[in-house]
């Protein structure tokens, strides 16, 4: 993988009250202690087995991550903790808004899940509508995820 000068260090072992706060949110039925790893089908894109897997350290972009999943499952918010290095999710920081002000990385190293949300407010339903239609047209133009190359 070549060198991203935006890649997240990690923190020394164990966490500390200091520590990042990291979410994702999705539609799988995860439990504390699972790990979250690429090779699977990926919550988005063309749904196939995932080259990266994403976090936020938004609340709101993982709110965003659970009701855009496929599947049919609850939306769930969970806290992960990397296990590897990071780097900006270049769909949205190369694209969308630079500067990475949503905090979205992605990583090929497993994150460990360590809690889950389970109170939060989603969007309301016009919105995710409107981007899910956003997202239907620019699959329809051809346009996929970077991620998904």
């Amino acid at each position: 993988m070549e060198e991203n000068k935006n890649e997240q260090p990690l923190s020394g072992p164990g966490s500390t009250p200091f520590a990042q706060t990291y979410f994702h949110g999705t539609k799988a039925d995860l439990k504390i202690g699972d790990l979250i790893q690429v090779g699977f089908n990926s919550n988005y894109g063309l749904n196939k087995n995932a080259k990266y897997i994403f976090l936020s350290a938004t609340l709101d972009a993982a709110i965003w991550g659970a009701e855009l999943a496929f599947g049919e499952g609850r939306e769930r918010i969970y806290l992960v903790e990397p296990t590897g290095v990071l780097e900006d999710d270049p769909d949205l920081t190369d694209k969308k808004f630079p500067g990475n002000p949503t905090k979205s990385y992605r990583s090929i190293h497993p994150f460990r899940v360590v809690g889950e949300i389970t109170i939060w407010q989603g969007h309301p339903t016009a919105q995710v509508k409107a981007m899910t239609a956003h997202l239907e047209r620019l699959k329809e133009q051809g346009i996929n995820s970077l991620n998904d190359e």
